[in-house]
């Protein structure tokens, strides 16, 4: 276990615009940065991060909470794991106490996987400087032009040329067989245990946090009968359509140049970081997916799709176009010259000359799309006329209208085509599209719930948002002075009582303990009723809430309660509200009123339950001379604030 003084270290040192714009692409928005949530598809940024709070909400999910409960939902880690994460970027030293046999027991079948894919890039990894692995597989990486650096870089290795080497030594080393299958390392069969990966240099594949999800191996023999490059088979961990070769490791250079270069193959984006250029990324082999188009949404808006001199990468490079498109994002193509892949391309260059190549040949996909099909249509009218349609259709797909404008006027320029019969085009293939999906069967879209008239279900809301109120109140503003308008009852002479009202100055927190516990009222959500003595612990020692610390002292559920809370006003700056005059509403303006209403109708409804309850007994015949006496009482309670209330209102 790790111990309690680094996890404080971790969160002391730790920022949480810096973690996460590791993953997230984030944008400077007043004093809180935000960017497109890496949890839904969106196009407009609905994520925000608070770095004076250090706690992060995406508003499009519902999901948030601290740097820690980000990497567990982003990456999913367990707790311990983002911990040692976040200790690795910020180089602080991991203390750790000895884990029992029932803690190692209870890890479950996602982490168990991870640990035996470690475990195999480790094993690969060293196998590559033994004495096989320096005959057969480093003298082939020389051959290749693969430096030392790039090497280690990768975490190349390689798995030797024996049947079950890999799999002896993990099972020896305690991982189970269980795990070594359902990773793909081992193929179990009913008398043996086969290495997958035997006789291949092995390459890693990581997740953008750098978890190792599977492995990509290339033969080294020059058998025709086996192929030359296998993947990790798909797993819990390692779904081949989500993952991008490089993401990891080119990350922060993507988010640098605002641009990602993707190519085919392993050895494109290893070679391409060894020349220069590190913000690489391979789609290895798979069709573009829209899961790995959005991986690179999260760190840039451009996409430059570089393929092999031939008509097969031409066409491939057509084919994820419009997919890129569709998530909003801008694309060129650049087509190497025949015969060459991004690997043998920048063998023989320096970083100038590649970058000139680049950047002379990047064309935008409107562009590269008219001069690749006007090569097949020649003079053909009809040819030419399905051309002209396809490149509208990839047109439709932007949602921008300014730049599905722009591209309309560009493609009547190169087509030598009217805009006007461009635009009737657009509108075909529109209603086309709408007509498709009215004929789609209601289920495939957004679910529609009837709400029944339910009073229990809607009392239980109610009640959800009043606790909550409280809690927000409490958190917000607890510790502010303020003067509360009182009530106070005095005796009159002729025996009756009058009432009138005093000024009291409290601190809110004050104010809501002494209120609700008048009538000895609990919190009914157990998150909030946790959350609400550690705020009433906290101001009773005369502290104040950090946020950032106290969140910490919380369940996962406490957290994203309190983080709901706390960022709730937050999505008003999402849009730039504030610069169109358009302004959330301030809780202070009027504190003692919001403090006291809500107080008031909580525990309204909270008489109302117990009263209600005293009626289902009547029903029943249950009720006896006890209880009767406190629903008159209830209801004369219920009366008096009712009128305090409607006074407050």
């Amino acid at each position: 276990m790790i111990s309690k003084r680094t996890i404080e270290k971790v969160f002391e040192t730790a920022r949480v615009e810096e973690v996460i714009g590791d993953f997230v692409q984030l944008k400077k928005s007043g004093s809180n940065y935000k960017g497109l949530s890496p949890f839904t598809e969106e196009r407009t940024p609905s994520f925000m991060v608070s770095p004076a709070k250090q706690i992060w909400k995406d508003f499009s999910s519902g999901k948030g909470g601290t740097v820690v409960t980000f990497l567990m939902e982003h990456e999913q880690y367990s707790y311990p794991e983002a911990i040692k994460y976040i200790a690795n970027k910020y180089n602080i030293e991991v203390e750790e106490t000895e884990r029992t046999q029932e803690q190692i027991s209870q890890d479950n079948e996602k982490e168990s996987l991870f640990l035996v894919s470690d475990f195999a890039k480790n094993y690969f990894k060293k196998n590559l400087f033994e004495e096989e692995g320096k005959t057969v597989a480093l003298s082939y990486l020389k051959e290749r032009n693969f430096n030392d650096e790039i090497i280690q870089k990768f975490e190349i290795g390689y798995s030797e040329n024996a049947k079950d080497n890999f799999s002896k030594a993990a099972i020896h080393a305690g991982y189970k067989l269980n795990f070594l299958e359902k990773t793909g390392l081992t193929i179990v069969k009913e008398n043996e245990n086969i290495d997958r990966f035997r006789e291949r240099v092995v390459f890693p594949i990581r997740s953008m946090s750098g978890r190792i999800l599977g492995f990509g191996g290339r033969i080294l023999s020059s058998s025709k009968n086996i192929a030359k490059y296998i993947n990790s088979p798909e797993s819990l961990i390692y779904q081949k359509s989500k993952v991008l070769y490089g993401i990891f490791e080119s990350k922060q250079s993507i988010v640098k140049n605002d641009n990602c270069f993707l190519v085919e193959g392993y050895t494109d984006v290893i070679k391409m970081h060894q020349c220069g250029i590190s913000n690489v990324v391979a789609s290895s082999g798979t069709a573009l997916t829209e899961n790995q188009i959005r991986l690179i949404n999260r760190l840039t808006k451009n996409i430059t799709v570089v393929f092999d001199g031939d008509a097969a990468g031409s066409r491939a490079a057509l084919r994820g176009i419009d997919l890129i498109l569709e998530q909003g994002m801008n694309v060129k193509i650049c087509n190497l010259p025949e015969g060459d892949d991004p690997d043998s391309f920048v063998s023989n260059k320096n970083l100038e000359e590649v970058q000139s190549y680049l950047n002379k040949n990047s064309k935008d996909f409107i562009v590269y799309k008219a001069s690749l099909l006007l090569d097949d249509s020649e003079n053909d009218p009809v040819k030419k006329a399905a051309v002209i349609r396809d490149m509208v259709e990839s047109i439709s797909k932007i949602s921008d209208y300014i730049k599905r404008e722009l591209y309309i006027k560009e493609c009547s320029s190169i087509m030598n085509i009217s805009e006007q019969v461009l635009y009737s085009t657009l509108a075909q293939i529109a209603k086309k599209d709408f007509n498709n999906l009215k004929k789609k069967p209601v289920k495939e879209f957004e679910p529609i719930s009837i709400v029944k008239s339910d009073k229990k279900k809607s009392q239980v809301n109610k009640l959800y948002e009043l606790e909550r109120k409280i809690i927000e109140i409490l958190i917000l503003y607890g510790n502010d002075l303020i003067d509360f308008e009182e009530e106070v009852f005095s005796q009159s002479k002729d025996g009756g009582s009058t009432r009138k009202n005093s000024t009291r100055s409290l601190k809110v927190f004050e104010k809501i303990y002494m209120d609700l516990h008048i009538d000895e009222m609990e919190f009914s959500n157990d998150n909030f009723k946790n959350i609400y003595f550690r705020i009433i612990e906290c101001f009773n020692e005369n502290k104040e809430i950090n946020i950032d610390k106290f969140i910490n002292e919380l369940s996962s559920e406490q957290q994203l309660e309190v983080t709901n809370i706390v960022m709730d006003n937050e999505k008003y700056f999402l849009h730039d509200w504030e610069k169109n005059n358009i302004y959330p509403k301030r809780k202070k303006d009027t504190l003692a009123q919001l403090t006291i209403e809500t107080v008031l109708n909580l525990r309204c409804f909270l008489i109302d339950k117990k009263v209600n309850g005293f009626r289902d007994e009547v029903k029943e015949n249950q009720l006896d001379k006890n209880n009767l006496e406190e629903v008159i009482n209830y209801s004369k309670l219920k009366k008096l604030l009712s009128e305090k209330l409607n006074r407050v209102l």
